[in-house]
């Protein structure tokens, strides 16, 4: 499996050789750079930890800071699973070059946020009726079950906190790369707003960049999400 972290930019279109023309979404996708390579010996577990996106470095804690000592500041921290990490080292960089045209990836972002919202909007309920004496009654949820039990059930339909979650769109067609840019064009739509922190993985051999060669790795599952801010 191949992965690479981004930032959403905006959604264009492009046209085929055919004459279609295609929606797509445009992605900044990497350059990533390997922050610390885990060969199991400690950590229970092969993996690349790899960093994207810029960030002050005055923002940066001292345990931070340490973690990234000798690279450049990043935004983003995230663990990938990966079978071997024999020739990889710290400071290496995944790039888009790592995907080409017509890979079929799972793009994993965030929902944009919207705040507390009613059954109507977060529910899709159809609200009461708005005529024959049923005053402020349109958007209401109604009833919510039997009274007899004394409490609400867990689960329940209800108006609260909307957006803000993780979210998985699979099968999604990278439509052309801009490797001297590190771009994506993917078809379709992906989860969040512009500059929405992105994870793309898809099936394939993982390219790392060197400074006098390239490395192809195979790498497993992923592992769980975890934004650099909370990560360090």
């Amino acid at each position: 499996m191949k992965f690479i972290l981004g930032q959403k930019m905006e959604m264009s279109q492009v046209f085929l050789p055919s004459g279609e023309m295609v929606p797509v979404t445009k992605i900044q996708a990497g350059p990533c750079v390997v922050v610390q390579v885990k060969d199991g010996s400690k950590d229970n577990q092969k993996a690349l930890q790899v960093g994207f996106g810029d960030k002050k470095e005055f923002r940066l804690s001292k345990p931070q800071a340490g973690h990234l000592k000798g690279l450049q500041s990043v935004r983003f921290l995230k663990d990938f699973a990966v079978e071997k990490t024999d020739g990889i080292e710290k400071g290496d960089l995944i790039t888009a070059e790592t995907f080409t045209a017509g890979d079929i990836i799972d793009v994993i972002g965030f929902s944009k946020g919207r705040g507390f919202a009613g059954v109507v909007k977060r529910h899709h309920f159809r609200g009461g009726p708005a005529s024959h004496g049923h005053k402020d009654n349109l958007r209401m949820p109604g009833s919510i079950g039997a009274g007899g039990v004394q409490r609400v059930f867990k689960g329940m339909r209800m108006g609260g906190r909307m957006g803000g979650e993780q979210v998985t769109i699979k099968n999604l067609e990278i439509v052309e790369v801009n490797p001297q840019e590190n771009i994506l064009y993917i078809k379709g739509a992906v989860p969040g707003g512009r500059n929405g922190f992105l994870i793309l993985q898809g099936n394939g051999d993982l390219k790392i960049s060197k400074k006098n060669a390239e490395v192809e790795v195979k790498s497993a599952s992923v592992a769980e999400e975890t934004p650099a801010e909370n990560n360090a």
